[in-house]
């Protein structure tokens, strides 16, 4: 890992971890076991991909980036409880998340829906209630997360389309659109706004925008690769870049995006660094 992105990242995480920490309910607060969920699937150890990228871009144009922690929070809130979701029964059915029980293993069905339902109406309350911006630039956040979390071509969507790509033939289009909507909208999104907040230019925005659709779908082609070659089977039936076109030409892909979004942030010079360092840290993931 690069070794500024190594210091940048072991600086924001704990303060990550932190805020988290103070913006979710306490266990002690009722109803008990909707709290210890909320918690239990927050506060376990993610790598904080999502929040550590909206600081980054963040930090591009503000040196001091504390101000931004409690929206990257709210994104990582987002992440967690799609996660919750993910896992659930009728969902993906998986009893274990990094290494233990799942939430509705843990607790129960119901509370891992609540808690799922509790986490993505939590994280918008703390974006409502900031002060970092004026009202009317936090209302494009709050409009552009909500539209990177749901449908037409967000997260639910992107759920939607890959429950029914399950055990069907889909084309490389299709599989584009299941990653772009279910992975790429949120970690896309999450860099915009902490360069939008940030204050950069409307060229810059540009230039990030392009950045941000290379770099989500990356993400989830090296989250297929990495799931393919860990010998558990996680995706079998699954619509995946492995399954279409082989490892080989998967990591060809993944390639090939980081190579984009890292031409996408050179005209930001000395701004884009922590960006690109970002598209080196995820490539390295491919091998």
């Amino acid at each position: 890992m690069n070794t500024e992105l190594r210091a940048f990242l072991d600086r924001v995480r704990p303060a990550i971890d932190a805020t988290l920490g103070e913006l979710l309910p306490p266990e002690t607060q009722p109803p008990l076991r909707l709290h210890q969920a909320m918690r239990y699937s927050t506060m376990d150890g993610g790598k904080r991909i999502r929040p550590a990228l909206c600081i980054a871009a963040f930090s591009a144009y503000k040196q001091d980036w504390k101000p931004i922690l409690p929206v990257a929070a709210a994104i990582e809130m987002i992440h967690s409880y799609s996660l919750i979701h993910d896992d659930l029964p009728a969902m993906d059915d998986d009893d274990f998340r990094r290494g233990r029980p799942s939430c509705h293993k843990q607790f129960d069905e119901a509370i891992a829906i609540l808690a799922g339902d509790a986490l993505l109406t939590l994280a918008f309350e703390v974006l409502a209630l900031s002060k970092l911006v004026p009202p009317e630039r936090m209302l494009r956040v709050l409009s552009v997360l909500a539209k990177a979390a749901g449908s037409p071509a967000g997260m639910i969507a992107g759920q939607v389309l890959d429950l029914e790509g399950e055990g069907h033939p889909v084309t490389g289009e299709q599989l584009k659109a299941i990653h772009r909507s279910k992975t790429g909208a949120l970690i896309g999104a999450a860099v915009w706004i902490g360069a939008y907040l940030g204050e950069a230019s409307e060229s810059d925005l540009t230039s990030i925008q392009k950045y941000c659709d290379r770099i989500g779908l990356a993400f989830q082609v090296i989250d297929d690769i990495l799931d393919a070659t860990d010998g558990e089977n996680r995706d079998e039936g699954k619509a995946t870049y492995p399954a279409l076109y082989g490892l080989a030409e998967s990591r060809t892909i993944a390639r090939g995006l980081m190579s984009e979004a890292r031409q996408a942030v050179q005209p930001l010079g000395s701004r884009g660094e922590l960006l690109m360092a970002f598209c080196d840290y995820l490539e390295e993931r491919t091998s």
